[in-house]
Parts: C-alpha cells; structure tokens; sequence
C-alpha cells in the first residue's frame, strides 16, 4: 500500500505572476526539433499577439467604419507587446545565445541529440527568454562551463524579477543570493545575506543556541535532581507534602519545550592511498581525436606526475570529458600515445553516474567484487545515509545526490591510488563538498579532475592543464 503525502500550508504568489521552472535534469525527448526551434518555443505569446496586431493593421486598412474601435483595440494590445518587451526579442535572442555560447552550428542541432547537461541548459535559456516574474532554479550552474557561469551571474543579478534558487556552487551563492533560507530537520531559518553571510551569522546562532541548550540541560537535571530528593525525603519522613512537591516540578518539567541539539550530519569521507608510484601518472603523446569534421583534439600533449593534484580546465565541448574516456579507455578512436604507469589502480567518478544494473539494489551494487559480509555492508552503508530498508533500494530510483554518495562509498571503500573526477561535486549539498574537499586535499594519491565549482577548484588544484 503506498503512502500518499500529506502537505499542509498555503502557497500564495501575487496575481499576474508568471513563474520559469528549471528542473536538475531534462532527460525526456521531445518531437523531432532544432534546437533554435525549440529556443524559439518561448516566443508563442508574443507570435500571438504579432499575428494580432498584424490582422488589426488591416482590418484598419479597410474598414474606416470602425476604425476608431480599432484603433484603441490596437492601442492596447501594442501596450501591452512593448511592456512584454516584444520589440527587443530579436536582440534578447541574440543576447541569451551568445550568453550561452550557441552558436549557429549549435542551433541547427536536434534537440533529442543534445546531452543531459546540453538539455538542462538550452531549457535554462528558454526559460530566460520568457522573461518570467518569478523564476525557479534547480541547480542552475551544474554543466555550465565558467565563462559562461560568469555571464550567467551577471545576468541574474541585473534581472528584475524575483528568484528563488538551490544551488550547491558557493561563489555563485555569494555573488546573486541577497537572502539565504535553510531547511533543516522540518523546519526553516532565513539570513539576510548571502552565502558567507550565512556561514558568519549560522556559526553565531549555533554558538547561543548551544549555549541555551547547555543551560537547559542544566536546568533540567537540577529539576530531576530536586525531584529525586524531595520523593527520598517523602518517603523517609512519610510526609505527603514532599511527593505533592515533586509532582508540582515533575509537570513543570513535562511543560519544557526541550530544545533540540544541533547535530553535524557530515558523511564519513576518508578516500585512502594504496600507496605512492613512480614518477609519471599518465603521459599523452600527439593525441588525435575527431567526430567527423569536428577537431576535438590535434597532437595534443600532457603529463601528470605522481602526488599532483590536476584541475583540467577548457569551455564546455573543448572535450575534457572525452579526454577522461580516453585515459579509462573507454574511447579507443583516436590516434597518438597513451601511457599509463601499470602499477595505477584508478578511482574514478563520472559527470552522471549510471550503473550497469540499475535494477540491481544499493547492497547488490555495493557489495559487488567486494569481500564483505551484507552485515558489514549494511553497517558500512549507513553512515552514508542509507539506512535499513533503504539498501534495497533500486538503483534506477536513486537520486543524483544518492549516486554520488554511492559511489563514493564504494571509492572509500577501495585502494586507489589515481583519482579522476568529473564534476564530483555536482548533486552534494555544501557540507558534503566540503568534507569531499578536506579529504581529497589529504589525499596522498594522483587526482586529475574536471570541475566548474571554482570553489572547489580552488581549493583543490595544485595545477590547471587547458585544453
């Protein structure tokens, strides 16, 4: 039998408002579109009322017993195309799309064709066409490459309406958030500012309310304490004023509202070494690679030695993700050299994550080539958050959040000593990236990573290779 949720409250948003949805992931496929088409959806209203205006224009043209009537209908309904901002779609058009980087060739492409990244973000751009009142962003800086995130900020900033936004890219947080709200155990609290406000003023709050719950406590065991003494007394002078006494308490004690303590939720996260190798990692050679007329890579050339911490940087398409297969070996349609050092026993993390079974369970998958009992598992797996029934749990129901800490579970679990990362942190929330971050920082193995959080980069790269 299954549960159906119960949601209690009201939503109340000001008449007139139109709201712009971006979802985490666009994977359903559409009829067969380009993908300027499918931009161009978001101009249905104004196309509309174009054809209106222009039916009206001759209607004018021939019809001078109502031309008045008219006039004053056209009146509005011009209006009312400027205050959409009709006149400047044309060049609104132009702006999202160099904004995002689409550029012709791009535009002519099938939208079905496009990647999940590519989806979420032309649906991002046809939401910012609409010019909504309210706009509602998933995650909206997940495969956006960083000049385009910059872009993207900036345009968020200047824009007049109201957003309301999840987002796990702390720079990106600090730069457009003026208001930061935190859901926590039910409930929510509001800081007026933005992200490193909230750091400053959430450790602030942390710090008193710990401090009250100490008090408290005190107060409660002093209550306990005067209870405990007062039944003693009672019961040794076989006095009933001493019980009486100890009831009052007891139900002033019963009428405390007992504050909660706050509790650090953070996972687990200790990726170990298998121990150091030589030197050289990963050596490529005059690196070849093609999909038909488009150059992806001309002897291209690149070395990681042992110990470092890489940050492969490059536009989205430039083909960093290409370059990982490759090295996995998951792409052998390329010319050039490839060398890796044999004694590497790699641990890598894909930008999405899919499972070979995903109909198998979270215990199935974890304990797949895996010398562990289902008890070990189980203990092992809950301090990632799955918890009891929850290891039975498809894969194929799993969130992208879940997926990452499944597999960096499974990482944890393991000996490696050459780490390649693409986009590890998207789907994490905060404390989780910045437990990632610690760990990856004490890591005594190679890492070679792919990532648009410049926070996360930051803190992690010792050096950058562009490609």
């Amino acid at each position: 039998m299954e549960l159906k949720k119960k949601i209690y409250g009201n939503v109340n948003i000001r008449k007139g408002s139109t709201i712009g949805y971006l979802k985490q992931v666009y994977e359903k496929e559409q009829e067969d579109i380009i993908v300027e088409d499918y931009l161009k959806q978001s101009f249905k209203e104004y196309t509309l009322i174009e054809n209106r205006l222009r039916e009206m224009e001759l209607q004018m043209a021939n019809d001078d017993q109502n031309l008045e009537l008219v006039l004053q209908k056209y009146g509005k309904l011009q209006e009312k195309y400027i205050a959409l901002g009709g006149y400047e779609l044309e060049e609104k058009f132009k702006k999202i799309c160099s904004g995002f980087k689409f550029d012709n060739d791009f535009l002519k492409k099938q939208y079905n064709s496009l990647s999940g990244g590519e989806k979420t973000i032309v649906n991002l751009a046809t939401i910012l066409l609409k010019n909504p009142s309210i706009l509602l962003l998933d995650e909206p800086t997940n495969h956006i490459d960083i000049e385009t995130l910059e872009w993207l900020e900036n345009f968020l900033i200047e824009y007049k309406g109201t957003i309301l936004l999840i987002s796990h890219d702390r720079y990106f947080l600090d730069k457009v958030a003026t208001k930061t709200i935190l859901l926590e155990n039910g409930h929510t609290k509001i800081y007026f500012g933005n992200y490193s406000y909230f750091l400053e003023e959430d450790e602030r709050r942390t710090l008193a309310e710990f401090e009250m719950y100490k008090n408290q406590q005190k107060q409660i065991e002093k209550m306990k304490e005067s209870i405990k003494k007062l039944r003693e007394f009672g019961r040794i002078a076989g006095n009933e004023m001493f019980f009486k006494r100890a009831k009052s308490i007891e139900k002033r004690l019963e009428k405390i509202e007992v504050l909660e303590k706050r509790v650090d939720k953070k996972l687990p996260i200790k990726i170990n070494s298998c121990g150091k190798v030589g030197k050289d990692i990963l050596v490529i050679k005059n690196l070849n690679k093609n999909y038909g007329d488009n150059i992806i890579f001309n002897n291209f050339n690149m070395e990681v030695f042992g110990g470092e911490k890489v940050h492969l940087k490059g536009k989205n398409g430039s083909g960093k993700s290409t370059l990982i297969k490759i090295i996995l070996g998951k792409d052998n349609d390329f010319s050039g050299e490839i060398k890796i050092n044999p004694s590497v026993k790699i641990g890598y993390i894909p930008q999405e994550i899919k499972f070979n079974n995903e109909s198998d369970t979270i215990l199935e998958y974890f304990l797949e080539n895996l010398d562990r009992s289902e008890t070990e598992a189980r203990t092992f797996l809950a301090k990632y958050m799955f918890y009891g029934v929850n290891v039975f749990k498809r894969l194929k129901e799993l969130s992208g959040g879940e997926r990452v800490r499944l597999l960096i579970a499974k990482l944890v679990i393991k000996q490696t000593n050459f780490l390649i990362l693409d986009e590890p942190t998207n789907h994490l929330d905060i404390s989780t990236r910045e437990l990632l971050e610690e760990n990856l920082k004490e890591y005594k193995g190679t890492i070679l990573f792919v990532s648009h959080d410049r926070y996360f980069a930051s803190k992690i790269a010792e050096r950058e290779i562009n490609i």
